[in-house]
């Protein structure tokens, strides 16, 4: 099969545009906050959008058609290609001139890691700041989703695309056309986006504050605008709660907020992901907050940020809202969940494998598929004593189809040998143990704080310059669910075409 590698090239541009576009917005903020970097911005978002015109106008005439694997190639080099117009506003204003670390805090951003390498982010311009928020929004609900609700303009239909790009094992659609199914979600991210922005400045942050730290939420990012994260507002538990409240939105299947919005509530409650979701938040929380109130040696995050543990409330906010920022691979930080006895360090970083819903904007393994696992598990010891019978995985009352199974356990497979070559790779790098596997978990689950010197009062700027490009290799590997990248790196890919 020969490629359409002008239809490649062509969608390439037409990335590198809605990139360019949305620089063109950071740099009216930093217009607006007279912060310096307005036209390093600006020249910024010229040169990715000349490109990217560049790009279509030499490509148009294309077949307009996209196939399987031109999809593969479309989603991940487009990923690639966002990432490297991503740095430009960072190395044209100087706010990191470093290549590798451009790289990294713009892969981040778009893969919603919230792995950072600033050490004095609030000395930051805002424009920048805004930007950097903007990665995380931007890659929150996919670059790839929002491109194919504008396909149609071209007459092409995206059907491949969102199959390769769509968070989860989970096939639901709003609607059968998957433009339209692109443009409801969106709408849906949108709408989350503007009630937190309000809710917040409600609750007491400025709107710089708020529109960042709404974007980052909505995404499950954790990029924030404060070096102490959210525990800069450990002082007002509302404000606290309300990220709460969206970070656990976030991270549950978009269908389902659809469904909310439509009055088909029954739909919410009989979703069995869902159901343990919300249950193991409960669950886990209780547990946080149990060992924190009567165990936890207690330090304060940063000198001037007061965490105040003792009491029961205190004890069940922060452990709610860490439980909630792990599960969901947000990354942001009310306190330093290490320093919460060995038991909880240990407890934090086996939720690092967990991850939200599939469906959400949430990194990791996804809820779904550890159900089906364990309940593939629990029948083998049903076939084992009938081996005559026909036992088949059920999931919301419908039978799941082998084919299904089998790639989640290939897909469990290939996450947990991934995550162990990357931790030794991290390890050979001359990384701790402590710091490798928790690097590791973290950059593939695109959790953002880690453990050792990754924890979440510190940054991955330590990283020698090789490991941060390795951490960079597993988040977008992470971010685009294993086969969407790896795929590409087997001969069997390019030999087939």
């Amino acid at each position: 099969m020969q490629l359409n590698l002008r239809i490649i090239f062509h969608l390439m541009g037409l990335l590198l545009l809605c990139n360019g576009g949305f620089m063109l917005l950071a740099a009216v903020i930093s217009g607006v906050y007279k912060d310096g970097a307005t036209l390093s911005i600006t020249l910024a978002s010229i040169t990715t959008m000349f490109v990217g015109v560049f790009a279509m106008y030499y490509t148009r005439g294309h077949k307009k058609e996209v196939k399987q694997k031109e999809g593969y190639i479309i989603v991940t080099f487009g990923w690639i290609v966002m990432s490297i117009s991503g740095m430009l506003p960072y190395l044209f204003s100087g706010a990191i001139p470093n290549v590798t670390n451009a790289f990294f805090e713009t892969v981040s951003g778009y893969t919603t890691t919230g792995a950072s390498i600033m050490d004095d982010i609030e000395a930051m311009p805002q424009g920048i700041l805004f930007w950097r928020s903007l990665t995380h929004w931007i890659g929150g609900m996919g670059i790839i989703v929002l491109a194919i609700a504008i396909l149609p303009l071209l007459g092409i239909g995206g059907m491949q695309l969102f199959s390769a790009e769509a968070p989860g094992p989970s096939g639901d659609k709003l609607h059968p056309r998957i433009t339209d199914t692109a443009k409801r979600l969106w709408l849906i991210y949108f709408g989350y986006t503007i009630a937190e922005t309000i809710l917040l400045q409600v609750a007491g942050m400025s709107f710089f504050d708020a529109i960042n730290h709404a974007m980052a939420t909505l995404s499950t990012g954790g990029f924030s605008t404060k070096n102490a994260s959210l525990a800069y507002w450990n002082d007002q538990p509302l404000i606290q709660y309300i990220i709460i409240f969206f970070m656990f939105l976030a991270g549950s299947n978009f269908v389902l907020s659809y469904f909310v919005f439509k009055g088909r509530f029954q739909k919410v409650l009989k979703d069995e992901e869902f159901r343990y979701y919300a249950g193991f938040v409960v669950v886990f929380t209780f547990i946080v907050a149990i060992v924190i109130y009567f165990k936890a040696n207690i330090t304060d995050m940063t000198p001037g940020y007061p965490m105040v543990l003792g009491d029961a409330e205190s004890a069940f906010r922060h452990a709610l809202f860490q439980i909630v920022s792990v599960i969901t691979t947000t990354g942001f930080v009310s306190a330093d969940f290490t320093q919460w006895t060995p038991f909880l360090t240990v407890f934090f970083f086996g939720l690092f494998f967990l991850g939200g819903s599939a469906g959400s904007t949430a990194g990791g393994i996804k809820v779904m598929r550890h159900l089906l696992i364990i309940k593939n598990g629990v029948l083998e010891f049903k076939r084992t004593l009938h081996t005559n019978a026909i036992i088949p995985v059920r999931y919301n009352n419908k039978t799941v189809k082998e084919k299904i199974v089998y790639n989640i356990i290939g897909f469990f497979v290939l996450y947990m040998l991934l995550f162990i070559i990357g931790a030794l790779v991290l390890g050979f790098l001359g990384l701790d143990f402590e710091t490798a596997i928790g690097g590791a978990a973290s950059s593939l689950g695109n959790v953002g704080p880690a453990l050792g010197s990754l924890n979440p009062v510190s940054n991955f700027n330590s990283l020698p310059d090789l490991a941060k490009w390795w951490c960079g290799f597993l988040m977008l590997a992470g971010r685009l669910e294993l086969f969407t990248v790896l795929i590409l790196l087997t001969p069997y890919f390019w030999k087939s075409t």
